[in-house]
């Protein structure tokens, strides 16, 4: 049986929108980075384009896991576009649309792969990307560094450890002070402190909800999805999380 290995990443900024079930003038976002939007940023990190359908369906074949380190706000943008032609080129109109967005979230995202190799080319393209990343939408770009210089670090870095280890055991990336000491005298007083996680789980799993954001084609015109089971948990917070990793990446 293959030893599995894992790259920890970072996504944190102001805004991220991370799209499920998006209809013409309504463009929704879920609480936690989706499949889809991960492979794109990948896709984007290692110079695939969108019509590559094939090496996209093997980025989305990586087992995938979230951390909620700071759970974000749901915000809404009314947006007017004026003089937006039509078919027959005239009596142009206004296009009205809500576009929802997380504000403020920070979450930890864990991909597992048998191939170590891989996971270190991933890291390097994160590190120096291809094309630009941005998290949902090209207006918002990560506030910090999506995973660690040297990728041997234990912070955010390739680790031989599985996905639920990688979840359980990884600095927290929560950098804000007031937060930071919120947490530490909640817990010095004996609360409890969850993380909410979202990990892909086996078909059989009983517990695991169906989300439909496997990509299947990113190609213009041809958006095409698949369903993966999902699993929610929680990972307790402690002390030597907070002071092992409570820091920006540099």
């Amino acid at each position: 049986m293959s030893t599995p290995h894992t790259l920890a990443v970072c996504l944190d900024a102001p805004m991220q929108s991370w799209g499920l079930r998006s209809r013409f003038q309504n463009r929704d976002t879920a609480h936690e980075p989706t499949k889809s939007g991960v492979v794109g940023l990948l896709a984007a990190a290692l110079g695939i384009p969108r019509e590559n359908t094939s090496d996209i369906q093997r980025l989305a074949q990586v087992r995938m896991g979230v951390r909620v380190d700071r759970e974000g706000l749901v915000e809404r943008d009314f947006h007017t576009v004026n003089n937006v032609p039509n078919t027959a080129e005239k009596d142009h109109k206004t296009v009205i649309s809500d576009r929802y967005y997380l504000a403020d979230a920070v979450f930890l995202v864990v991909l597992e792969h048998p191939d170590r190799d891989k996971l270190l080319r991933w890291h390097a393209a994160l590190h120096h990307p291809h094309w630009p990343l941005y998290l949902g939408r090209k207006a918002f770009v990560p506030a910090r560094p999506l995973v660690h210089p040297d990728h041997t670090s234990t912070f955010l870095g390739v680790s031989s450890s599985t996905l639920d280890e990688t979840l359980d055991a990884h600095p927290w990336l929560e950098n804000q002070p007031t937060s930071l000491h919120r947490a530490t005298e909640a817990l010095q007083q004996g609360r409890e402190v969850p993380l909410r996680t979202l990990s892909d789980a086996e078909p059989t799993d009983e517990l695991a909800e169906p989300r439909r954001d496997v990509p299947v084609s990113f190609a213009p015109g041809n958006h095409l999805f698949a369903t993966r089971p999902v699993r929610t948990g929680h990972v307790q917070l402690t002390e030597s999380l907070i002071h092992s990793g409570a820091h920006p990446c540099t």
